[in-house]
């Protein structure tokens, strides 16, 4: 049996203010959604080295910091680019409809090589 997944309602534009970050819940998983000057990018929210939210890191660009000891990943592609992580995280599609911010709760594994963009 296969089952579609639909897009999902996780924010409105005004509530992800650009350069930052913001947890959300989607059928039980915690993703971190982000906004890069009006391009919206979802991780999971979770850093692979050690439980922290990465939601609450530093945005640089397309790059996100994990606030517990600095590794940082890729947004795009959910790719691990420094210590102590190895492991890259996975990544979500969105789009931007009416002001809204929907999320297709499909993770899609994080992609290319650890430390290196």
């Amino acid at each position: 049996m296969t089952v579609t997944a639909v897009f999902v309602r996780v924010a409105s534009v005004d509530e992800v203010p650009a350069g930052t970050g913001k947890a959300v819940t989607v059928d039980g998983q915690q993703v971190a959604l982000f906004n890069v000057n009006g391009t919206f990018y979802a991780i999971d929210d979770t850093c692979t080295h050690e439980e922290a939210s990465l939601a609450a890191g530093a945005v640089y660009g397309e790059i996100v910091a994990c606030p517990k000891h600095g590794s940082r990943f890729h947004l795009p592609t959910g790719r691990v680019l420094s210590l102590p992580a190895v492991v890259p995280v996975s990544t979500y599609q969105v789009k931007v409809e009416d002001g809204q911010v929907l999320l297709l709760p499909v993770p899609q594994r994080g992609r290319g090589m650890p430390h290196k963009l």
